[in-house]
């Protein structure tokens, strides 16, 4: 026979992995804005592929070495999935090993950043100014000069080779 302490825990249990796992995405947007671009979260749906809504609106996390953007090493800039706006220039970006495409600066006035309390631990969100899609998160851990290491959601981000313009969609 079942315990009430052992009931009691097993619900404790099951509500804290559930807090753990949940989604990020809800509907009060956790974002800060306003934003330049905004759109209802069904015209985002229809604008992103499954995989960029996850990532910029769900607030998720592709899985690490499998974003073609973290081997990218020609010249050229980086923007936004969610609206194009530039983010990051190639000759900020560095191999950290982690599996995600890193940099140590954005372009100026590119990002916005807010605390993120998820997954019992605080970081430093990293998202687009423009239309406050979800990036990755920046850390104190990276090379010099900034001693920042900006680690990014390949899928996020698009790449434009130098010469060629990022900033397609709007």
């Amino acid at each position: 026979m079942l315990s009430r302490r052992i009931l009691l825990s097993a619900g404790a249990s099951l509500g804290l992995l559930a807090m753990f796992f949940r989604s990020r995405q809800t509907s009060a947007d956790p974002r800060p804005g306003p934003f330049e671009i905004t759109k209802t979260e069904e015209e985002w749906r229809k604008f992103l592929t499954p995989d960029q809504y996850y990532i910029l609106r769900g607030h998720g996390t592709e899985r690490p070495f499998t974003s073609p953007l973290d081997r990218e090493k020609r010249s050229g800039t980086f923007a936004c999935a969610g609206c194009a706006l530039p983010l990051f220039a190639s000759a900020t970006k560095f191999d950290s090993g982690t599996g995600w495409p890193s940099f140590y600066a954005p372009i100026e006035y590119a990002v916005g950043t807010q605390q993120d309390r998820s997954l019992f631990m605080v970081r430093t969100e990293v998202h687009c100014r423009r239309c406050g899609g979800h990036l990755g998160h920046v850390f104190d851990d990276g090379p010099a000069p900034t001693g920042l290491r900006y680690c990014m959601n390949g899928i996020a981000l698009t790449f434009a080779p130098e010469g060629a313009s990022a900033d397609k969609k709007g």
